[in-house]
């Protein structure tokens, strides 16, 4: 089935929060030797860690919109994931996010922080998915924004027919602006993503998989994600056991900008800092 340029673009433009690059002259940043790729990440602020993870064709510069609020209370650890803005990814490893998730878990235990909170988007989500899985005592609190416990057959036909060559003009120069090494990592990247979203034996989060979470968990969905379809956002609500499900109306992929942004950082904030009670009565009228 061919998809049609338009909606190619609208699959990368689902991605596109309204990113404000503003100078981050308190940040420190840093690049660190991990997992056979080198890894660019920001520190901001003091407290406890707060990791912000970014979505696909995106880096931690995404987060500027957000940063500056969060880390008033947090210290917040904000990576390029791999193949991502400034991070390498030689010999073009696999970006799936099982693999995103071990990398982060490297950065972590380099930097030695045991345990922490965390934010995903999208891609980023999905990785917070498997980070508490694989390490549940690891993850005290996080925040899933358009996340996935699987990914539908629409979507990975999309991914499959998204390219670096049939990206508008306009799209191609964001994209130069975000990743750093060039349009061989930009290529690169699609081509990765492409091959992940063509491998059934990830991303395929069941019920009682999600169970094992131990993490208090905030899902954020937009009702008219186009992505993913909102039954999924259900669907690990249920599934996590300490979890609380935000529908945000008329949201799209990633509904935390604009009129919600300020409603988002309070709304995290408070869920962050233990100001909200999961619910364990699941049911959904």
């Amino acid at each position: 089935m061919k998809v049609p340029r338009r909606l190619v673009s609208a699959y990368l433009a689902a991605f596109a929060i309204s990113i404000y690059l503003l100078p981050q002259d308190h940040a420190v940043a840093e690049t660190l030797q991990v997992n056979g790729f080198e890894m660019h990440y920001r520190i901001i602020g003091k407290g406890e860690p707060l990791v912000l993870l970014h979505g696909f064709a995106l880096s931690g510069e995404s987060w500027n919109f957000l940063s500056d609020e969060f880390a008033k209370d947090f210290q917040l650890i904000i990576p390029d994931a791999r193949g991502h803005g400034a991070s390498t990814n030689p010999g073009n490893a696999s970006i799936a996010n099982d693999q995103l998730a071990v990398d982060t878990y490297a950065l972590l235990d380099n930097l030695e922080i045991k345990t922490f909170k965390a934010i995903g988007i999208s891609m980023g989500g999905e990785t917070l998915l498997y980070m508490a899985t694989q390490q549940p005592e690891r993850v005290e609190a996080m925040v899933l924004v358009g996340t996935a416990n699987y990914w539908p057959e629409s979507l990975r036909e999309l991914v499959r027919s998204s390219t670096a060559e049939n990206q508008s003009d306009e799209q191609m120069q964001k994209l130069r602006k975000t990743h750093k090494h060039g349009d061989e990592q930009i290529i690169s990247l699609f081509k990765m993503n492409a091959i992940a979203k063509n491998n059934y034996n990830v991303m395929n989060f069941t019920p009682p998989y999600l169970s094992t979470i131990k993490a208090h968990t905030l899902i954020v969905h937009g009702e008219r994600d186009r992505l993913f379809p909102i039954n999924q956002a259900i669907e690990i609500y249920k599934a996590i056991p300490e979890s609380l499900l935000w529908i945000v109306p008329n949201g799209g992929h990633v509904p935390i900008n604009g009129f919600y942004e300020e409603i988002f950082v309070d709304t995290a904030k408070a869920f962050l800092q233990g100001k909200m009670t999961p619910r364990r009565d699941k049911t959904i009228k």
